[in-house]
């Protein structure tokens, strides 16, 4: 014989029961997700401090803080006070945060000092550096101003690497890059060989004369010099200017760029020099390469190749000796480093503009 639930008869009480069941199941899940919540909302964010936590602890912070004079500032404080074996500083700001001013990667604070044993020309970038915050942000410049920060330090000690005009700080280098580096230009410069050869042949036919453009005291016929093209020259060479301007990292608008030919004769020798910065690569277009010449760039040595690129950082030290009996002829292109960050030449044309 079939039975069917609907035919039972249930009681009051056990229909009460199901419902007092189901409530408490509702009752318990919305408390586990209560719970879940303030679980979540509870962890602490790295590097921040709980907001509860900073509410309850306020006015004892402050209090001890009124206490012991804010600790490490009032001791920073009086050791400035001694001054003796302290070097001086000069106060474009004051610091709020010591470890803050230090690292590169925390956003650069408006409040810090700067060293004052640099350089006029390290001061009056640092002044370059804060007015371009000031109409534009201060976001990306961590590197250019810890830079200019430790730029006495690193022109008080020897180096192998050691730009004598400005170090960014944490640009991964060797002397020699890969062409990978900037493939797309050297290959823009390779195409045009034959045509920007052809071009210095006319003009070094006519004589290395200081009234034809040529830089007599190093024999550059410079078509970019500081940032700023030479118009005469330039019209003088149309196929090698408008390949410059053709090429997507040319440093064209500030000081630390320029652009020529380059003529080494026999027995020429350039002595060990450092390059005024490391935020930039020279390339090299080989135009007349005689085999004993050889470029010495951190110690390695180097010879250029007709037809072909060399990228050079100059910030290292480096030479040149040229023992052939022919003379040399390299097109010298100055180029942005693959890893300076385009908020940072846009700071760093800026503050090397030619018109400053």
């Amino acid at each position: 014989m079939h039975w069917s639930m609907n035919t039972l008869p249930l009681t009051p009480y056990m229909e009460l029961g199901v419902h007092s069941l189901s409530g408490l199941l509702w009752t318990l899940l919305l408390l586990f997700l209560w719970h879940c919540y303030r679980m979540g909302s509870d962890l602490p964010i790295p590097g921040h401090a709980h907001a509860g936590k900073l509410k309850s602890s306020s006015r004892r912070s402050m209090m001890s803080r009124s206490g012991s004079c804010i600790g490490t500032k009032c001791s920073a404080r009086s050791k400035l006070s001694r001054s003796d074996p302290i070097s001086p500083f000069i106060s474009m700001e004051t610091v709020e945060d010591d470890e803050q001013g230090r690292g590169y990667l925390t956003p650069v604070l408006s409040h810090a000092l700067f060293p004052a044993q640099a350089s006029a020309e390290a001061k009056k970038l640092y002044t370059a550096l804060q007015e371009y915050a000031k109409r534009y942000s201060w976001v990306g410049m961590g590197r250019i101003h810890k830079g200019l920060r430790e730029q006495v330090r690193l022109n008080d000690h020897s180096a192998i690497q050691k730009p004598h005009l400005f170090f960014l700080p944490d640009v991964p280098s060797v002397p020699f890059f890969p062409r990978d580096a900037h493939r797309h230009d050297i290959e823009v410069l390779e195409a045009n060989y034959p045509a920007i050869l052809a071009e210095f042949q006319a003009v070094y036919q006519k004589g290395i004369d200081s009234k034809l453009g040529w830089t007599c005291g190093q024999a550059v016929f410079p078509l970019y010099s500081a940032g700023v093209s030479v118009a005469g020259n330039c019209r003088a060479c149309p196929c090698t200017y408008r390949t410059l301007l053709s090429l997507r990292t040319f440093i064209n608008s500030n000081s630390l760029g320029s652009a020529g030919f380059w003529l080494l004769g026999p027995g020429a020798t350039l002595g060990s020099t450092y390059g005024p910065t490391n935020t930039r690569l020279r390339c090299h277009l080989g135009l007349q390469t005689p085999p004993l010449c050889e470029l010495v760039v951190g110690g390695e040595p180097q010879c250029w190749s007709e037809g072909h690129c060399l990228l050079v950082d100059d910030s290292f030290l480096h030479t040149v000796s040229h023992k052939d009996s022919r003379p040399s002829v390299i097109l010298s292109v100055d180029l942005w480093h693959p890893n300076v960050a385009a908020a940072e030449r846009q700071a760093l044309d800026f503050m090397f503009s030619p018109d400053l």
